[in-house]
This record gives structure tokens, sequence and C-alpha cells, in this order.
């Protein structure tokens, strides 16, 4: 991923997203990861049945990796895990709400201005003029 698209101001969406996700021959579901305390939504990705079943067993969020085909469990490598509280399913059975407790400095694996990883993916909002912005405090 490029630092423009991940730190950047310009917005340049990813609309092949979901093409991708089901050419990664993988049977997956979105797998959304929210802080249980304060409600904000850390990141959207996706799970198969092994990345469910790793979550339950570890009691971490644990995802699919779409674009690397493998198993995933958030911050294994980076410290910054999210505990799992809850697994919620919807209506349709076709995705997954974790809400988890943070372990570390984020959730994202990008670094505010100061060099600490944000809290979760959205930190950036589209303005009026199609422009992108930081959400004040996540700079």
């Amino acid at each position: 991923m490029s630092r423009e698209i991940e730190e950047g101001t310009e917005l340049k969406l990813d609309f092949t997203k979901l093409k991708k996700v089901a050419n990664c021959g993988a049977d997956v579901l979105p797998a959304v990861a929210q802080d249980a305390q304060t409600g904000e939504l850390l990141i959207v990705g996706y799970a198969n049945q092994l990345a469910l079943d790793t979550a339950i067993a570890e009691g971490l969020a644990t995802f699919w990796s779409t674009s690397r085909n493998e198993l995933w469990i958030k911050g294994k490598t980076s410290g910054d895990t999210l505990k799992l509280v809850e697994i919620r399913v919807n209506c349709e059975q076709n995705s997954i709400l974790y809400l988890v407790e943070p372990q570390g400095a984020g959730s994202c694996h990008t670094k505010d201005s100061s060099g600490t990883a944000r809290s979760g993916c959205y930190y950036r909002k589209i303005e009026a003029d199609g422009s992108l912005s930081f959400v004040p405090g996540k700079e």
C-alpha cells in the first residue's frame, strides 16, 4: 500500500476491492472490529471459518488476509492486539462483528504525527470537494 493512499489527502477509493476479495480463492465474509467501550469502528476485514475458529480459540480478533491469502491475527507481530469481548453475527449470517478491547497503542498499522499507532483505521473524512482531511485529534 502506498503512503499517499494511507496517509495522503487525495481521495483514491479502491472500488475493485470486492472483486479482488471474490478472486482470493477463499470463502470469506466481512468482519468488523469495534471498540466495545467507545463504539469506535476500528477495522473492516474478512474472515473465513479458520479465522473465526482461531478468534474463538485465541480470544483475539482474527481475519483472513485476502491480499496475502493467510491467517491474520491482528497485532500478533506489532503487539497491538484486539482482545475479544464478544462476537456477533448479523441477521442474514453474512457478516460478523468483533467487539474488542484494544491491547496496545492502537489498532491501525499507520501512525499519527507523533509516531503513535492510530486507534483505528478511520482517521480521515471526505470533504465536499472530494479531498480528504484528518479527523481532529487523529492527525
